[in-house]
C-alpha cells in the first residue's frame, strides 16, 4: 500500500492545459452559445435596435445585421465561435436571416440544457432534434406560397420586409423597386429554371445627398476618371473596347540593355517608341471603338494619340469591373491590341464622366441587355451609406432566393407558429424520450415571434397566445404586426419572406446545436503559460473567455 501512495501523478497533457469534462463541458458550451444569441437577439425584427461596434483602431460600425455584428465582435470562446459559423453559413446560403438562425440555435441549446438537467442523454436530445428538423422542413415546404419573376408586387414586398427596421427603411418602397429591377436584369432564364448571380449587381457607394438619391444604372459605374483633358467627357452610342494589356512600350526583361552612343540613335529610338504606341492606338481606332477601358496603364503619348482620335479612355480599371463591363456591354476582354477587331467591341447608349459628390466617375449605361448592373448608393454620412448597402444586399439576396426556390412565406412569426403547432402533434407520435426533445424544439422555434414582440415592447406571452389561437382557427397566414400589436394576415399586409431563409435557418441552427450538444470534453492548450488553471474541470485558457462569458 505504501508503494501505491508514493506514485507520482501521471501528466498526460502539457502543463497549463485546461480541461472541462462531462456536464461541466456541456454547460460551458451552452452558456457561451446562449450569450452570443442574447447579444444579437435585440436586433431582430422591424423594431430591433442597432449595435455600435468599435474596433481596435477606433473605426465605428453601426448596424443591426447579425453576421456583421458577430464578425466584428472578435469572439474567442470556441463554442461561441460555432455560433458565428451559423451566421456565416446562413449568410453564404441565403444572404439574410442570420439573426434568426443564431437566435434559434441559442434557444435550442437553452431547451437542450433543461433536458440535460432532467438526465436525458445528449444523444437522445440530438436524435429528437434531428427528427423535429426534418418535420419542420417538410411543414415549411407545404406552407410556402408560389412566387415567380413576374410577381413584381410580391417581390417588392419581400425586399421591403428585408429592409424594415434598418436605416434604409425610410426609403424602402423606392429602394425595393431598385432591388427587384436589378435582380430581374441579371436573371438568367434557361427554360423553366431561373438562376441569379447577385455578384453581378455591383454596389458603388458615395456619401452626400440622401438615401432617396440612390439609383439603378443599366450598366456599370467605374470609380475612375477620363485619363486626358483633351478627351471627350461624353460619348453617345459608345463602342467599347476592353483591353487588359498596358498601352505602353514594354520594358526590357532581365539584364538586357540598349546601347545608344549618338544623338541620332536616341532620336531613332524615340521615334520607334512613338511608332509602336501609334500602332497600338491605330489598332483600337481600326476596330471602330470610341471608348477604351484598360485594365493596366496607358502611356502619356498614347493618351495624346487617343485624344486626337476623339476616344474616351480610362486606365487601371479593376479586374472585377472589367468582367462586369463585358457582361453589361457584350464586349470581349482582349489581352493583346493586335488581336482586337470589330467583333470584340461592346455597346452602351452613353458613356459619360460625371461628378458624384466630390469625385469624378465614369457611367457606362443604357446598355441593350445588361447582365451586370450597378446600384449607386447615396446617404448623408459614411455610416448611413454602409448600413444602406447592407440593407440592399439583404433585400436583393432575399428577392433572388425567393425567385430561385419559387416560394415565399408570410412573416411576422406566422411560419414559426405553424411549424410549432405541427411539431407538437408530431411529438405525440413518440413514446420515448425523443418526444421531449421534439416538444422542446417546438417551444424553441416560437422564440422568433416571442423576440419580435419583446423588441417591439409588446407582451410576448399575450401575443404568442393570440397567434396560437388564430392559427388554431385555421388562419395560417396570421402573424404579428409589431407596429400595431395586432395579429393580422401577413400576406395581405405585405410582410413576406423567402422560404429559403426559414429552411436554411432551421438547418444551420439545428446542426450547430447538435454539434455543441455532442461535446462532452473541452481540452484547451495553455499556449505555454503555466497559470492556465490546468486543473480538470478548470476554465478556458488565458486569452480566451471564462466559461460562458464574453
Amino acid at each position: 500500500m505504501s508503494n501505491l501512495q508514493n506514485v507520482q501523478p501521471i501528466l498526460i497533457m502539457p502543463e497549463g492545459t485546461s480541461r472541462s469534462k462531462g456536464k461541466d463541458a456541456q454547460a460551458n458550451s451552452i452558456a457561451a452559445a446562449k450569450v452570443v444569441a442574447e447579444t444579437v437577439k435585440t436586433t431582430l425584427g422591424p423594431k430591433g435596435m442597432d449595435k455600435m461596434l468599435v474596433d481596435s483602431l477606433g473605426d465605428i460600425t453601426i448596424t443591426n445585421d447579425g453576421v456583421t455584428i458577430l464578425e466584428e465582435m472578435q469572439i474567442e470562446h470556441p463554442s461561441a465561435k460555432m455560433m458565428v459559423e451559423v451566421a456565416k453559413a446562413q449568410n453564404e446560403a441565403v444572404g439574410d436571416g442570420t439573426t434568426t438562425a443564431v437566435v434559434l440555435a441559442g434557444e435550442l441549446l437553452k431547451k437542450a440544457g433543461e433536458l440535460l438537467e432532467q438526465d436525458i442523454h445528449p444523444i437522445m436530445i440530438t436524435k429528437g432534434f434531428k427528427l423535429a428538423k426534418e418535420k419542420a422542413l417538410s411543414v415549411l415546404e407545404k406552407y410556402g406560397i408560389s412566387v415567380s419573376l413576374d410577381d413584381e408586387k410580391i417581390l417588392e414586398q419581400i425586399a421591403n420586409t428585408a429592409m424594415t427596421g434598418k436605416s434604409a427603411e425610410r426609403a424602402s418602397e423606392y429602394l425595393s423597386k431598385i432591388c427587384v429591377q436589378s435582380v430581374k436584369k441579371v436573371a438568367d432564364i434557361q427554360g423553366n429554371k431561373v438562376s441569379i448571380d447577385t455578384d453581378n449587381i455591383k454596389f458603388e457607394k458615395k456619401h452626400g445627398g440622401s438615401i432617396s438619391d440612390t439609383r439603378l444604372i443599366d450598366g456599370i459605374l467605374i470609380d475612375k476618371e477620363v485619363v486626358h483633358t483633351a478627351m471627350p467627357r461624353i460619348v453617345k452610342n459608345a463602342k467599347i473596347a476592353l483591353i487588359d494589356e498596358a498601352i505602353e512600350v514594354k520594358e526590357l526583361e532581365g539584364d538586357a540593355k540598349i546601347s545608344i552612343d549618338s544623338p541620332e540613335k536616341m532620336q531613332a529610338f524615340l521615334e520607334e517608341e512613338e511608332k509602336m504606341l501609334r500602332n497600338m492606338v491605330g489598332k483600337v481606332v481600326s476596330s471602330g471603338a470610341n471608348v477604351l477601358l484598360c485594365q493596366k496603364g496607358i502611356d502619356d503619348v498614347a493618351q495624346h494619340f487617343l485624344a486626337k482620335k476623339g476616344i474616351l479612355a480610362a486606365r487601371r480599371v479593376k479586374k472585377s469591373d472589367m468582367e462586369k463591363l463585358a457582361m453589361a456591354t457584350g464586349a470581349k476582354i482582349v489581352s493583346n491590341t493586335d488581336e482586337l477587331d470589330a467583333s470584340d467591341i461592346g455597346f452602351a447608349g452613353i458613356v459619360e464622366e460625371r461628378k458624384v459628390g466630390t469625385d469624378k466617375m465614369i457611367f457606362v449605361e443604357k446598355c441593350k441587355d445588361p447582365k451586370a448592373v450597378t446600384v449607386l448608393i447615396r446617404g448623408g454620412t459614411e455610416h448611413v451609406v454602409d448600413e444602406v448597402e447592407r440593407a440592399l444586399e439583404d433585400a436583393i439576396k432575399d428577392v433572388a432566393a425567393s425567385i430561385e426556390l419559387g416560394k415565399c412565406v408570410p412573416g411576422g412569426g406566422g411560419s414559426e407558429i405553424e411549424v410549432s403547432k405541427a411539431l407538437r402533434k408530431y411529438a405525440d407520435t413518440f413514446s420515448g424520450r425523443e418526444q421531449l426533445a421534439v416538444q422542446s424544439f417546438a417551444d424553441a422555434i416560437e422564440v422568433i415571434p416571442r423576440v419580435l414582440a419583446e423588441n417591439a415592447g409588446l407582451d410576448p406571452i399575450d401575443k404568442l397566445a393570440l397567434l396560437r389561437s388564430e392559427h388554431d382557427k385555421g388562419k395560417t397566414k396570421s402573424g404579428l404586426n409589431v407596429f400595431t400589436g395586432k395579429v393580422l394576415d401577413m400576406y395581405r399586409e405585405g410582410v413576406i419572406e423567402p422560404l429559403k431563409i426559414k429552411l436554411q435557418a432551421v438547418k444551420s441552427a439545428t446542426e450547430a446545436a447538435e454539434m455543441i450538444l455532442r461535446i462532452d470534453d473541452i481540452i484547451a492548450s495553455g499556449g505555454g503559460s503555466s497559470d492556465a488553471g490546468g486543473q480538470p474541470g478548470g476554465g478556458m485558457p488565458p486569452g480566451g473567455m471564462p466559461p460562458g462569458m464574453m
